[in-house]
């Protein structure tokens, strides 16, 4: 059979977040393959109570690792990079990054105790990295985290231009701009781009994007206007954004202090990569706590209300010796990302009821996004002119919406959810098969499969409390006329007003009363009958159908 070009991604199509995509070129079933990306998405309480990562389930493509070439990483956002530590030792292949990005992988891998050598720094275009059938360029684009790179990626079947993230953004302040001539030259060459793999995140936002270079002025005003202290949260990535914020802080007078150990990282490695030049000097939060509190600007994690970050532990009293009292000011130079609204509205409230000043990004002055808006995208196309259009990092609505603005302009485009395996050969996408996807858990310090039931049985417990029955046997089989009960989670009383405790023992000791031999002698059956009348009178009492656990002692005879 005739060679073909595929695309299938296994995370970040019909999602945002969890970024990972694999490339292949050869016979069907037999392709050479690269992966784009490895990253996580974050659990929330709703659906996945306790659970710190999501990761996407590589078991098809450790069933291919023998054909998988190299991982190449667009940029260090922990939706690119999170899942890396965790799962490349499923894969055992080299990775490739710039500088910045690779730095950050590192780090990843040595947490882990894997082999940084792994890690293979490479130069931006034209330099041209060589793994297999594929010919791969990093091509610099802007985006809100330095050294973010759009993949040049060259095959046997045409050319295919993956943009990771990005925006159109020509004055980014830290970081690579965004460079049209650059793209109009990749489009020029050879028989031009074949398929744009491109950012859908912000489709829907029809004005073009705002440059990070516009906040410099609003935030300096904003801080200066400030008379006690200043405390200012954003993404430890964008560089840039905290660049902004220091300088800020340094020409009204202000010593800054760096709260958390993202934050710490990310500007440490942008100096130690050379994509922060310079950056004003900072305190501990031992010498902040002593200086009058109109000299300290505090930057702080927990930009998206994580319960362990500096944000949320500021707003329930202290951090490192430091509080908040009323009149200070505190400022969200960030978007909230959808589905952390709830956390980061308890933070605000919380920081509300000491006085504190809060501020947020809604009104455009403190924030630009770092993805690009509808116009943006539509110069994308313009400028690279792809015979095929694939929407990737975005929700389902957001990949339709992407496809039909394609097909609008006349070029070719599929939507390809994760683990659909999209033909990119001819002059048409189309989805050819489907390979089983899923997710994975970090669950304290162990991964599990999504479908593994821990996850699932926490909800049921969350929603429905739990009961656990103990019921001794003896030697004879002859239940006890006792059973011990204890409930977590569950109302001690009912609409009866009695105990709920003694109604369930009560229940279940005229049951084992009565119950025959043979329901005695065997533990299933004994098991199933106490469950279902655990339950029956829980749910008579207090509305609720409780997860039972049973524990069944026999007294052997001497």
């Amino acid at each position: 059979m005739a060679d073909r070009l595929i695309y299938l991604p296994l995370g970040g199509a019909g999602e945002i977040g969890m970024n990972a995509y694999v490339y292949g070129y050869g016979a069907p079933g037999k392709e050479r393959l690269i992966l784009v990306d490895l990253g996580v998405t974050f659990g929330d309480m709703d659906a996945s109570p306790g659970i710190d990562l999501i990761m996407p389930d590589l078991t098809w493509l450790e069933q291919n690792r023998d054909r998988l070439e190299a991982i190449f990483v667009t940029h260090g956002h922990e939706d690119h990079i999170g899942a890396i530590g965790h799962l490349w030792g499923r894969l055992d292949v080299p990775i490739y990054a710039r500088r910045f990005t690779g730095t950050l992988v590192r780090l990843k891998m040595e947490e882990m105790g894997l082999p940084v050598e792994a890690v293979n720094i490479a130069d931006a275009r034209p330099a041209v990295t060589q793994v297999g059938p594929f010919s791969v360029q990093f091509l610099p684009i802007s985006h809100s985290i330095p050294e973010s790179s759009a993949l040049l990626i060259d095959t046997p079947a045409g050319r295919i231009v993956h943009t990771g993230d990005f925006k159109t953004d020509v004055t980014p302040v830290v970081g690579d701009a965004f460079d049209p001539v650059g793209l109009a030259e990749v489009a020029a060459e050879g028989e031009g781009v074949k398929v744009l793999a491109c950012d859908s995140t912000n489709i829907f936002s029809t004005h073009p994007g705002r440059s990070e270079a516009l906040l410099a002025t609003p935030i300096l005003e904003w801080v200066m206007a400030q008379p006690n202290l200043v405390v200012a949260t954003t993404f430890a990535s964008n560089i840039a954004r905290l660049k902004t914020l220091a300088d800020a802080a340094k020409a009204s007078g202000r010593r800054i202090c760096l709260l958390g150990r993202a934050m710490r990282r990310m500007v440490s490695v942008g100096l130690e990569s050379g994509v922060l030049r310079e950056f004003p000097d900072t305190i501990g939060p031992d010498e902040a706590a002593k200086l009058p509190r109109s000299e300290v600007l505090l930057l702080v994690t927990g930009s998206q209300g994580e319960r362990r970050a500096a944000s949320a532990q500021l707003s329930r009293g202290r951090y490192l010796g430091l509080s908040l009292k009323e009149g200070d000011s505190f400022l969200f130079s960030s978007k909230t990302i959808p589905g952390n609204e709830r956390s980061v509205g308890r933070i605000m409230n919380a920081l509300s009821e000491i006085g504190v000043e809060v501020y947020d990004a809604d009104d455009g002055l403190f924030h630009v996004s770092g993805h690009a808006n509808r116009p943006d995208i539509e110069a994308m196309h313009d400028i690279l002119k792809p015979r095929i259009v694939v929407p990737m990092h975005g929700e389902h609505l957001h990949l339709r919406e992407h496809v039909m603005l394609a097909r609008a302009k006349g070029m070719a485009a599929e939507i390809a959810v994760n683990g659909a395996v999209l033909d990119l050969t001819g002059t048409t996408p189309k989805v050819v098969d489907h390979v089983e996807t899923g997710r994975l858990y970090l669950d304290g310090n162990v991964l599990i499969g999504s479908m593994d039931g821990v996850v699932r049985d926490r909800i049921r417990m969350a929603l429905n409390g739990h009961a656990t029955v103990s019921v001794i046997v003896d030697e004879d089989d002859n239940a006890l006329p006792d059973a011990w009960v204890e409930l977590m989670g569950l109302a001690e009383r009912g609409r009866s007003g009695a105990d709920l405790v003694r109604q369930i023992e009560s229940e279940l000791s005229d049951f084992l009363e009565r119950a025959d031999a043979r329901t005695v002698r065997d533990d299933g059956k004994l098991d199933e009958a106490i469950r279902k009348i655990a339950r029956q009178v829980a749910m008579e009492e207090i509305g609720k159908k409780p997860e039972v656990t049973v524990i069944i002692s026999r007294l052997m005879a001497d």
